[in-house]
Order: structure tokens, then sequence, then C-alpha cells
């Protein structure tokens, strides 16, 4: 067991795919039209941090581990920088940041606590004053049970569900998706950061960084009929979530690939490893495959012959939407190994 976890550890990088999703302008990833998407020259980009050693010895995961491994996740998507540095190209000193967890699936199955304040510790670096951080997801019980404390006033960051604050009174609409938005989104928020958790779905075949925008909305349970597809994807269109995020940490410390989204041990495994992206569509992409890998590593059939693969996904990325990629040859995947 190593004793300490240090930016300096070797690691090893490798680029498996190309493509092209998104520009970034201006901080904020705008998705291309077709005729861009076809010329521009830039890729999707998405990277998959491991670190075999993240937990201490009684399997939890480790603070100052999780803290190097998400450094070297955003150093492999946003360049060989100081860490700090990097998050200047997320924030800007003043903005109101949302950090959007996702607690459904209690301490056994979410958004981890140590990984979540890894990521205020670094939002601070950056000039994020703490008061100016919320952590959320749409219920402050659900944030209790998946470890988070609850805290809404003082000089600290600040962490509550929608349910403190409520939903805006009118409906805001894209397609088939017409929902009430969370007023921590339209109010408390300058910058999105996604922080979905590597899931199989019993229904819309795998949940991570698209589906978790259903915490934002009141009437999530509306939108499951076929595979929730096109609702996804619709509800990512909303205006107040497609111009506020800006990137996606998606956990994948512990993933589950099979009786999701609520937490069974039995499906469950711990794979040390966080999935970073600016483009969400890209990302739900690869953990897609990262989950049919396991489903096939442990004899169990793929999630289209049981009849519930994530057609959402090539709905985010059609035409219609263009919220980003799904084509293996405009996606660059790299991997980030620390151990």
């Amino acid at each position: 067991m190593r004793n300490e976890c240090s930016p300096s550890r070797r690691s090893f990088l490798s680029n498996c795919l190309a493509g092209a999703a998104s520009l970034v302008a201006g901080g904020h990833a705008l998705p291309l039209d077709a005729a861009e998407l076809a010329s521009s020259p830039t890729k999707a980009k998405v990277v998959v941090a491991h670190d075999a050693l993240l937990r201490d010895a009684g399997g939890a995961v480790d603070s100052r581990c999780i803290l190097n491994l998400l450094d070297h996740a955003m150093q492999g998507l946003l360049g060989a920088d100081e860490p700090v540095r990097l998050w200047t190209k997320i924030v800007v000193p003043g903005q109101l940041v949302s950090v959007k967890v996702n607690t459904l699936g209690g301490r056994g199955i979410s958004s981890n606590v140590q990984l979540v304040e890894a990521i205020c510790e670094r939002l601070q670096g950056a000039g994020i004053k703490a008061q100016q951080i919320v952590i959320w997801d749409r219920d402050s019980t659900e944030l209790e049970r998946a470890g988070f404390r609850v805290r809404t006033g003082g000089n600290q960051v600040q962490c509550f569900g929608t349910d403190h604050v409520g939903y805006e009174d009118e409906l805001v609409s894209h397609g088939s998706v017409g929902s009430r938005i969370s007023k921590i989104l339209t109010q408390r928020c300058d910058v999105l950061i996604n922080v979905p958790v590597l899931k199989d779905h019993d229904g819309a075949g795998v949940t991570i960084a698209l589906k978790n925008m259903y915490g934002v909305i009141h009437n999530p349970n509306k939108y499951h009929p076929n595979g929730c597809d096109p609702y996804i994807a619709d509800v990512n269109m909303l205006p107040e979530i497609r111009t506020k995020l800006r990137l996606t940490i998606c956990d994948a410390t512990s993933a589950c690939y099979e009786g999701g989204p609520s937490f069974k041990p039995e499906f469950t495994w711990q794979h040390n490893a966080l999935l970073v992206a600016q483009d969400s569509v890209a990302l739900d992409t690869i953990g897609w495959q990262m989950i049919e890998r396991k489903r096939a590593e442990k004899g169990l059939k793929t999630l289209d012959a049981e009849g519930r693969a994530p057609r959402y996904i090539a709905t985010a990325a059609d035409a219609a939407h263009r919220l980003g990629t799904n084509d293996p040859r405009r996606i660059t995947l790299t991997e980030v190994r620390l151990a």
C-alpha cells in the first residue's frame, strides 16, 4: 500500500479513438451544426482516469488520492497545467457554481463525497468563494442519505436539495418535454458542473451524464416511457441546462452494471475511476461501452439484446439536438492509469 498520492506519480496515457463534438468559446461548450461538425478538426475528448490504489485499508475512497486522480483527469482533458490553473478554464471568480450530484442510490452508489469535496477545493483554488458553490440534487434527505451534510448559510460551501428552494412557476419546453426547472439552476447558478455516477438503468439502459439532468426538473417520472427516448435529449436541450453546463465529472469509483438505478451490491463493482468530458454525449457513449464490457465479463446479455439499449444517446447526437457526438470516429479517448 502506498503512503501518499502525489501528482508526480507516473501516469500512462493512451489515445484510442478520434473525433469531434463541440467547440469551446468563452468558456462555453457550443454544439456544432451539421456543416461545422463535418469540417471541424476539434475532437470530443473523454478522459478515463484509473487508480487501483484509490481506497484506504478499510475500502473507503482516500481523500488525497481522489484529489490526485481528479487532477490527472483534468490535465488529460484540458492540458498539462498546474491543477488549480486548469479550473480557470472552467470558471471565473465571482461566478455562482452549482455541482449537481446524483444521490438516488444512497451511500452505496451515489456521487462520492470525497470526490465532490475535491471538486470544491479546486473551485476555491480557482477563485470561487466557498459560499458561491452549492452541491445539490432534488432532495435534501437523499443528499444526507448519500453522506452529504446539508448546509444553507454562512461562509461555507452550500449543500441542499431543490426541496429547500422549489421549482420555477413557469414551464419551459423543448420537443416532447415541458417542465419546471429547479431554482438552484435558474437563480443560484452561472456554471453547472455535472457529477453523475456510472450506472445501469432498468428502463433507459444506462444513467450517466445526460440522464442526471432529470434531477433538475419537477416531473422526471413523466419522461420514462420508451427508454426515456427522446425525453432525455429534450431535457438536455432546455436553455438553462444547455447554456450553463461546462463540465461533466462522472464518478466511477463504484459503478453498477445491472439492476440500476438503485443500489444492488451484487451488481456493483469498485472501478476506481473517473470519466471527465465537456461533451456529455461522448461521455455517455464511452460509459455505455464500459458497462457493456462489465456485463460481458459477468456473462450477461448486451443491453440491446435485453431490449433496453440507451437509444436516447443517439437522439442527443442527432441533427435535431446536436448536443454532442456518439460517433467513435469523432471521439478521442484518453486513459490515465496511476497504478
